[in-house]
């Protein structure tokens, strides 16, 4: 997310309900700026905001569902991202060629 996105606005209070939700789903949940993160952004692909992923055991898929409350409790709860494709290899944010992506958005930062 970024601070000064409208669309991560609107989900905000949304997004922060989910995150008290997370001990009783089993789950983690965050957020980054990516204003403050930009390797994470250049990792992770950013090109909309705000961008939903899931991570399981090194295994990213990115959430392209509704953003309520139910929805997003429902994606874990009904184990939806099961049918959701992983991210490809080259692009998955463990992967080197993301490293190495995140390493262009920290610099091209770096030199703003």
């Amino acid at each position: 997310y970024a601070p000064w996105c409208p669309a991560c606005q609107q989900i905000e209070a949304t997004w922060e309900s989910f995150a008290k939700e997370s001990e009783r789903l089993g789950i983690t949940v965050g957020k980054v700026d990516v204003t403050q993160e930009p390797g994470l952004s250049g990792r992770f692909f950013v090109t909309t905001l705000p961008t939903i992923y899931h991570a399981n055991d090194g295994v990213f898929r990115r959430y392209r569902g509704s953003r309520t409350l139910e929805d997003l409790q429902g994606y874990i709860v009904e184990r939806k991202w099961e049918a959701v494709e992983p991210v490809a290899g080259w692009k998955s944010p463990s992967s080197i060629m993301m490293h190495g992506m995140a390493g262009l958005f920290h610099f091209s930062g770096w030199i703003r």
